[in-house]
């Protein structure tokens, strides 16, 4: 019983000095893994929108944010937001630009992990240009009637990405319609912020 009380002992004592040791490490890992994710983001909003000189946030969606667009002279030339939802084996994150008048501009896929060959191809450029110059209405695959040629093999994972752009711009088009209503209910409201 000592022996078995002994070793039961020596893997607790091994434990807890790995997840001191992995906890230490992570603690440097961590930030240098969200600054890398960071940067990739901003890359990617300006490959969807690439007209754009700078972004200014509007909202959130899916805990992630949602961006104006806008360019050297002022103007909203669009939106961006991070699209995901859980395909056949990951979530597919993708970073999504649109038009003002909600049309999208491009796509890129910067976070996946399905299957090598199949879905894995959504990575593809060939691939995100489908999605070039669709409205909501337009985002359904081939196999759901719609005009998105699905990858071979991998219909779950187009039918993700569309989906979760739809969900995107459909979130999108509310936010818009509800500050356009909030501005138009109460076009002082700035003015009455400046002034306290």
């Amino acid at each position: 019983m000592k022996y078995y009380l002994t070793l039961g002992f020596v893997l607790l004592v091994i434990t807890v000095i790995s997840s001191g040791i992995l906890a230490y490490i992570n603690s440097f890992t961590q930030p240098i893994i969200n600054e890398n994710q960071r940067i990739a983001k901003e890359k990617a909003r300006m490959e969807v929108m690439p007209d754009a000189v700078s972004f200014d946030s509007l909202g959130s969606f899916n805990d992630e944010t949602i961006f104006t667009a806008v360019d050297e002279s002022g103007n909203i030339i669009g939106y961006t937001f991070m699209a995901s939802l859980y395909g056949y084996s990951s979530h597919v994150k993708t970073m999504v630009g649109v038009t003002t008048d909600l049309k999208l501009n491009r796509i890129k896929i910067i976070e996946q992990k399905e299957t090598p060959g199949l879905g894995a191809n959504c990575v593809k450029p060939e691939f995100q240009e489908l999605f070039i110059e669709k409205y909501e209405h337009e985002l359904l695959v081939d196999k759901d009637g719609g005009k998105i040629t699905s990858l071979t093999g991998a219909t779950i994972t187009t039918r993700t990405i569309a989906n979760s752009i739809r969900n995107g711009i459909n979130y999108l088009d509310q936010l818009i319609s509800f500050q356009t209503d909030t501005e138009v209910l109460n076009p002082d409201a700035e003015v009455e912020n400046d002034s306290n």
